[in-house]
């Protein structure tokens, strides 16, 4: 069911020194910061040439972030989005077997305008998994 990895989205405390890290340091192409306002999200893209790295960083007192980066100060991996080629038929396969999905189980339009759902870490070996329709 699931296509290939899409990204792997890391939270960070610092934005613009993470994006300067992989720009700089490590030489990796870094997109513009976007503002993700359903999401309670900035989100910076860094380009591989197999995947994606997507930057995390709270937007709004809410944000999901803020809590995660409560618990870890320096950030950390926050999930790994997959594809798919049909979000709700995998979401209605996946809820079949018992697999929780996230907010009310209608998926979102996501950072790269294409819908999205997560589910539970607790399902999948303690990750957050996001899947992106294709």
């Amino acid at each position: 069911m699931i296509g290939r990895l899409n990204h792997v989205a890391i939270a960070v405390p610092d934005l613009q020194a993470a994006a300067a890290q992989y720009r700089d340091t490590l030489g990796a192409h870094v997109g513009p910061a976007q503002d993700e306002p359903d999401h309670g999200v900035t989100v910076v893209f860094i380009e591989l040439p197999n995947t994606k790295i997507e930057l995390l960083y709270p937007l709004g007192d809410d944000s999901p972030i803020r809590g995660f980066l409560d618990k870890n100060p320096s950030g950390g991996i926050h999930h790994m989005c997959f594809e798919v080629a049909n979000i709700l038929e995998a979401r209605d396969k996946l809820k079949s077997e018992g697999a929780r999905v996230l907010g009310n189980g209608e998926p979102k339009i996501g950072a790269h305008g294409k819908p999205v759902l997560f589910l539970h870490p607790k399902d999948f070996n303690g990750c957050l998994i996001e899947l992106e329709e294709i």
